[in-house]
Parts: C-alpha cells; sequence; structure tokens
C-alpha cells in the first residue's frame, strides 16, 4: 500500500467518524433518563378515539404562532416542545421561566393561561452575560451561547396585551434569592444557561420553589449536541435521586414534584 493509498483511507475513516458522531455518542454515552409518550406527562394530551381516529381534546389546543427562519431569532424550543408547553400552562396560574431570550415560550405561557396567571422570567442583559463567572467543568460553547441569547432589550411579548401578566428579572441566576418563593410556583421552566454550573444552580433553586404536584421542565436535553452536554449529564447525575422522564420527540425532560 503506497503513502497515498494509506492517507486515503485515513481520510476516508475520518469523514465516517465525523458524519456519524451523533450515532457513536447514542452508543458510547449511557443515558439513565427514560423516555416517555406525551400521554404519559399530562391527561390534557391523552386523545379522544373515535372510529380509528385520534383527535386532541379541547384543552389541548391553544393559542399559537411559529416564528419562520428569515427572523433570525435565536435560543427557540422546535413548535412542537412549544405546543406542549402552551398546553401545560392552561392549567397554571404561577410560573417561573429561567431564561427570557426571545420571550416566546413567556408569551406563550401568557396567551395560554389564565387571566390571573403571573409569570417571573429571569435572563441577562449583555453585560451581565459577559461578566458571567463560570467554572472549568463549564462547557464553553455553552458559556457562548449565554451571551448570544442575551442580546434582547425588548420581548415578543412587549407592547402586547399579555405584558402585564408578567416580570422580567434582569440578574444572574446564581444572586437569586428564592427564600419567598417556596413551594410557589405551578410550573418551572428551565432553559437560561446551559453551562454544568448554571443548570445546577437553576435546577437547585426549583426544586425548593416548586408546589407539591408542580411541574419543572428542562429544554435542551439531548446527546447529539455539544452545547447541550452539560444539562445532559446533570439531569442524569440526579437523575438517581429524581424520577426525571424524557419527553419522546422532544429535547424536554420533567418531573413532577
Amino acid at each position: 500500500m503506497t503513502l497515498f493509498e494509506f492517507a486515503l483511507i485515513g481520510l476516508i475513516l475520518l469523514l465516517l467518524l465525523y458524519y456519524n458522531k451523533k450515532k457513536l455518542r447514542n452508543i458510547i454515552i449511557k443515558n439513565k433518563i427514560p423516555s416517555c409518550c406525551i400521554e404519559k406527562v399530562d391527561q390534557s394530551f391523552e386523545p379522544i378515539e373515535k372510529d380509528n381516529l385520534k383527535k386532541p381534546k379541547k384543552n389541548s389546543i391553544v393559542n399559537f404562532f411559529c416564528i419562520p427562519e428569515s427572523f433570525n431569532v435565536v435560543g427557540m424550543t422546535s413548535d412542537y416542545e412549544a405546543w406542549i408547553l402552551s398546553v401545560l400552562s392552561k392549567k397554571c396560574k404561577n410560573f417561573f421561566e429561567f431564561g427570557t431570550c426571545s420571550g416566546k415560550t413567556t408569551l406563550l405561557f401568557a396567551m395560554n393561561s389564565p387571566d390571573d396567571a403571573k409569570i417571573e422570567s429571569i435572563t441577562l442583559d449583555e453585560n451581565l452575560a459577559r461578566n458571567l463567572a463560570t467554572d472549568q467543568i463549564d462547557n464553553k460553547v455553552a458559556k457562548r451561547n449565554i451571551v448570544n441569547e442575551s442580546k434582547y432589550k425588548k420581548f415578543m411579548f412587549s407592547d402586547t396585551e399579555y405584558e402585564n401578566k408578567i416580570n422580567i428579572i434582569f440578574k444572574d441566576s446564581s444572586l437569586l434569592d428564592v427564600s419567598s418563593k417556596q413551594k410557589k410556583y405551578d410550573l418551572i421552566f428551565i432553559d437560561g444557561g446551559h453551562t454544568y454550573t448554571c443548570i445546577k444552580n437553576d435546577t437547585e433553586k426549583s426544586l425548593e420553589m416548586i408546589k407539591e404536584n408542580g411541574l419543572i421542565l428542562w429544554h435542551d436535553f439531548s446527546i447529539g449536541k455539544r452545547s447541550h452536554k452539560d444539562v445532559f449529564k446533570y439531569l442524569n447525575e440526579i437523575s438517581k435521586k429524581y424520577p426525571i422522564k424524557h419527553i419522546e420527540n422532544t429535547s424536554l425532560c420533567y418531573l413532577r414534584k
């Protein structure tokens, strides 16, 4: 075999590894969190069945909107994930969201929740994001994304009829005092910084803040994406203690406290 042939085979192998890296991660990395179908999350998602046709219940039909790619909005849930969160919000009155970003999810909560619902969402501005303290264990890609997703000064709910339901807190969530927020919230959505330090902080505080029988949901639980690896790592660690489940066909995990 010539040196050229050897180098060519090596290049082909490298390309195969590169294009199949997600499959390889799925084989190598062990996931301890079980997946479940959407019907297991809440009764709202159980379909009505008649004449071999499944159709949604009335309480799973929501106020909704989609964002085209041409809008260049960063850090969003998929449309399916957004629908799930919208359906769940119909039953909730007190919300807390870690990570406002563009305010898409915040607006969906406000659009679908009862009229007297209150939504608190914590976020960073660009200056706070750039000066955010991180640890050596934190994912560098996730740290960069924190800055990219903290660019919004106005949000999707700004200047809408739903804005009066929403309170935005511009603060590093590690400095959030939850002593007055114990067991207060029906639904908490964790979609802020995806570094190990951030996800650990936001989760530990959420466990104090959530009501009995309330729901905590995490976004961006996946193996294949580098910026998600700390979310995957941390949730697998605490799944030994808490019965966390992954929702099939999404990057959402949930815990009913």
